[in-house]
């Protein structure tokens, strides 16, 4: 499953600070993206739940394919951080180098309208930004494609890839007009004005997320496709009370571009809908998409979204504040070197966005280790949903996380720093392992969430 916040956190701080590394696309945080392994389909009325025998790990690859993982994790993380530091020492480039300050000096000379000088700057910016990270990104999909999980043509991921470029020049650029504008208008409280500007940007990202996302993807109606799947669909949309018809249920054509195996829920009031990818339904039975299906839901129902918005908001408040005097101070002492003598100024600008880019690095783990704690309440949450709906929510669930672990290669026992720093997600041996033993129904107990 993806967390939403996750996600939109990730574009609302990149598009409007310009932290974007681009052609990094964004990742179901499910199984951390990784390829599907072919595998015979399976059919969607049978269920192949296993318990694991004793002494084996609840999530186990065989030989061939665990050193494939391991080497695809490896692969995997190098670049996460290689992509994140490159970032950062990229924009210091930027400014040192004085390119910035050549850059806004001759859009100057071109366009006499101040408005028109910084939608010239920000968009150069931005592709700037695109193509010093497109090397990773090419290699990145080179790996991708090598271990079967994207299946994307090249003409298609580049064409992907520009639209994304588009999309954030044309959505980003606006707000970083305006947050510009703050800057040299208030110059000694504009973190706090800007501040009180995302906040509605905040809810909106959450709105707007599954209406952009057909700029991307195929979508059917799941009806149409998978009456049966809908019906069980709609067994824990009663079961958890999130209230999403059948008219929001749709099939999306992953299988034009992946192996990989998902299935979530998006978006927030009208636009709240469920999401199964083509490759999940028919390939593994329904009951383990009506868990993948349950925990998404557990999201909505234990309010991480509200709950998500309002850590963020906190979080940036002080993140704008401590940025703001960071930022003060690199221009004290490097502002003449990089002709950025006023935060108010295009380049002066980029020392802000240095500055966010360089805490964003620092404040990953902390991000992460929030989102792994709402993953996990999501996990007890969708074992407990589908209790009485399937015949054994352990098994299910168990069964639920090993195809997801072998359809994206995920490595059974990454690093404890790498899942520090990196993991949205508990890795999936422990959320497997945590499922196997999960049984608050024995002699007559009842759930954390249901049952009470």
């Amino acid at each position: 499953m993806r967390f939403a916040m996750r996600k939109s956190a990730r574009w609302l701080v990149v598009g409007i600070f310009a932290m974007l590394l681009a052609g990094a696309n964004a990742l179901p945080a499910a199984a951390q993206q990784a390829p599907a392994a072919t595998q015979a389909a399976i059919p969607s009325n049978q269920s192949t739940a296993t318990q694991p025998t004793v002494g084996q790990q609840a999530y186990s690859l065989p030989p061939d394919k665990l050193a494939k993982a391991i080497a695809l994790s490896r692969i995997r993380n190098i670049l996460d951080i290689v992509g994140s530091l490159w970032q950062i020492v990229f924009i210091w480039l930027l400014l040192a180098s004085r390119f910035t300050a050549r850059l806004e000096a001759e859009i100057k000379r071109i366009a006499s309208h101040r408005w028109a000088q910084g939608i010239f700057f920000f968009a150069a910016f931005f592709i700037i930004l695109w193509l010093s990270g497109l090397p990773l990104s090419i290699y990145g999909h080179y790996v991708e494609r090598s271990y079967q999980i994207s299946i994307e043509s090249w003409p298609d991921w580049f064409s992907d890839d520009a639209k994304a470029l588009g999309f954030s020049i044309a959505v980003s650029t606006p707000l970083l007009l305006l947050f510009n504008w703050i800057v040299g208008r208030w110059p000694r409280r504009y973190w706090l004005g800007a501040w009180l500007v995302t906040l509605p940007i905040l809810v909106i990202v959450f709105f707007v997320e599954p209406l952009v996302e057909p700029l991307f993807e195929k979508y059917e109606p799941l009806q149409a496709n998978n009456a049966a799947l809908v019906a069980d669909l709609e067994k824990v949309v009663a079961r958890t009370g999130t209230e999403i018809p059948p008219s929001r249920m749709y099939l999306m054509k992953a299988s034009l571009k992946t192996n990989g195996l998902n299935a979530y829920v998006t978006g927030i009031g009208a636009t709240k809908r469920i999401v199964v990818w083509d490759t999940t339904a028919g390939r593994i039975p329904n009951d383990e998409i009506q868990f993948i299906f349950a925990h998404e839901c557990g999201h909505y129902v234990l309010n991480h979204v509200p709950k998500g918005i309002v850590l963020t908001a906190a979080s940036f408040f002080f993140i704008y504040w401590f940025c703001a005097r960071f930022a003060a101070w690199m221009v004290v002492r490097r502002g003449e070197r990089w002709g950025a003598t006023d935060l108010g100024s295009r380049t002066g600008f980029l020392v802000l966005i240095f500055a966010i880019t360089i805490v964003g690095f620092l404040l990953e783990p902390i991000n992460n280790g929030v989102s792994r704690y709402f993953e996990h309440q999501a996990d007890v949450f969708g074992q407990e949903a589908i209790h009485g709906i399937v015949p054994d929510p352990q098994k299910t669930a168990v069964a639920a996380f090993n195809d997801l672990g072998k359809a994206w290669l995920d490595d059974p026992n990454p690093s404890p720093l790498i899942e520090f720093w990196l993991y949205s997600h508990p890795s999936t041996q422990q959320r497997a392992e945590f499922a196997e033993h999960y049984d608050p129904w024995a002699n007559g107990g009842h759930g954390e969430f249901f049952g009470k």
